[in-house]
This record gives C-alpha cells, sequence and structure tokens, in this order.
C-alpha cells in the first residue's frame, strides 16, 4: 500500500521553493523518494532548500528562477533539464501578490502579478509538459489559492491570475489525460506565508479569518506536504484536472 504513494526514481521541479509553501513542497516530496530541482529568485536559487533535502539522503540542485520574461523562463527550464534531466513531476508554486484597491491599482504591478502567477505557469506547462507527453507519464500540480473560487479585496490582479491557474489547470487536463499526464491543482487556504503576513498583522482581519477556520489556526507549509504527494504519486492517478482545497475547512462554512 505504501508504494502507491513512492516517489523514488522520481525528478521533480518546485519553484519557489526557497521558503513557504515552495520549501515544505519540495520536502515532503523529497520524503517521499523523489530528487529535486529547488528553483527560486537569486543567484542561488533554492540552495538552502536543496542542503536540507540532501540532508534527507535524496539529491537536490537548485537553480535561479526569474519568471519575469519569457525568455528567462524557458532559459531556466533548460538549465533545470541540463542539470537534472528530464522532470517526472512540475510543482509550479512561485507566485507574487499586490494589494491596492482596484480603482487605483497600478497597471505595471498587474501585468507582473498576471506575468508571474499565470503567464509562466502555462509557459512551463507546457515545456515540461511536451516532454511528458512523449514519455507517456508525468504530473503536474499548479498552486492555485481560495482566490481562484471567490474576489478576495484589494488584490484584482492576484484574483484573476489565480482563476487562472484553475483554468489553465482544467484545459491541459482535458487535452494530455490521454497521454498519461495528470495536471492539478492544490489551493492553499489561509496560510502563514510572506503573502499573507499582512493580513496577519491585522489583528481585526485575522481574527475574522481565524473565526471562520473550523480547524482553528493558520495552515503551515507543511500542511500542503500530504497533498503533493498524493497527486504526485500512482496514489494521485486517476484524479485529474480537479482544484485540490488545502484550507482547514474554510470553504466549507
Amino acid at each position: 500500500m505504501n508504494d502507491l504513494f513512492s516517489l523514488e526514481g522520481r525528478r521533480a521541479l518546485v519553484t519557489g521553493s526557497s521558503r513557504g509553501l515552495g520549501r515544505g513542497v519540495a520536502l515532503a516530496l523529497a520524503g517521499a523518494g523523489a530528487d529535486v530541482v529547488c528553483a527560486d529568485r537569486g543567484a542561488t536559487g533554492g540552495e538552502e532548500t536543496a542542503v536540507e533535502i540532501r540532508a534527507l539522503g535524496r539529491t537536490a540542485w537548485s537553480v535561479s528562477a526569474d519568471l519575469s520574461t519569457r525568455e528567462a523562463v524557458l532559459a531556466m527550464a533548460d538549465e533545470v533539464e541540463r542539470v537534472a534531466g528530464p522532470i517526472d513531476i512540475l510543482v509550479n508554486n512561485a507566485g507574487m501578490i499586490y494589494r491596492q484597491p482596484a480603482a487605483e491599482h497600478a497597471l505595471e504591478s498587474w501585468d507582473a502579478v498576471v506575468r508571474v502567477n499565470m503567464d509562466a505557469v502555462f509557459e512551463l506547462c507546457q515545456r515540461f509538459g511536451r516532454g511528458m507527453i512523449a514519455r507517456g507519464q508525468g504530473k503536474i500540480i499548479n498552486v492555485a489559492s481560495l482566490l481562484s473560487f471567490q474576489g478576495g479585496i484589494n488584490v484584482p490582479g492576484y484574483t484573476a491570475s489565480k482563476h487562472a491557474v484553475a483554468g489553465i489547470t482544467k484545459a491541459l487536463a482535458n487535452e494530455w489525460a490521454r497521454h498519461g499526464v495528470t495536471v492539478n491543482a492544490i489551493a492553499p487556504g489561509y496560510m502563514a506565508t510572506d503573502n499573507t503576513q499582512a493580513l496577519r498583522e491585522d489583528e481585526n482581519r485575522s481574527r475574522e479569518i481565524l473565526g471562520r477556520i473550523p480547524a482553528g489556526r493558520w495552515g503551515t507549509p507543511e500542511d500542503l506536504g500530504g497533498a503533493a504527494v498524493f497527486l504526485a504519486s500512482r496514489a494521485g492517478d486517476y484524479v485529474n484536472g480537479h482544484v485540490l482545497v488545502v484550507d482547514g475547512g474554510w470553504l466549507a462554512r
């Protein structure tokens, strides 16, 4: 039974893996037996996470990931395959958020958010999906959001991009399922990460959020690990085009 969740012999790429949700997912995949490419911004990429993975006895690589232009995204993908070889599991976790009322929302900020959260997701799905299709197997996991279902406040670019992530996930699943490739998404609830720092520091807003979460706490990056392993493993082979909510019950209220 445990073999259903084994990722032995698989190579994964996790973007935005230096901290937060990406780090939690990368460590979980490694714990299930995968070797992991840790991609993140900056010259050292996800090297700190890669060091932790090597301590688990797995192979890990770190690459610098600039997702702000198409050319940089595709160059990063080439570098990933150069150092690690074909990728079996792609986790599109990297993202950004910009908070400002819609009427004043800077168009430059809209462009930056959509570029990273939507365009780069599709580009990486397409780039690595081609190899998965050719090999007849592969797992893609996109990181969506509760704002893939709702509108949010003061984050129109982020909301639009996360709705798009859900749509991209379903569209690719429809086309690629027959090739042995599953494309799913995880929608984290309110997690204690850099993206939610402003909310957690707002005493009233934080109290409102916690009051709606049946679990009674903010989520942690580790809470996403099991969901990622499930979708990346044989246990999730017949799950496709699904947006799996991991939110402590928030959406059910």
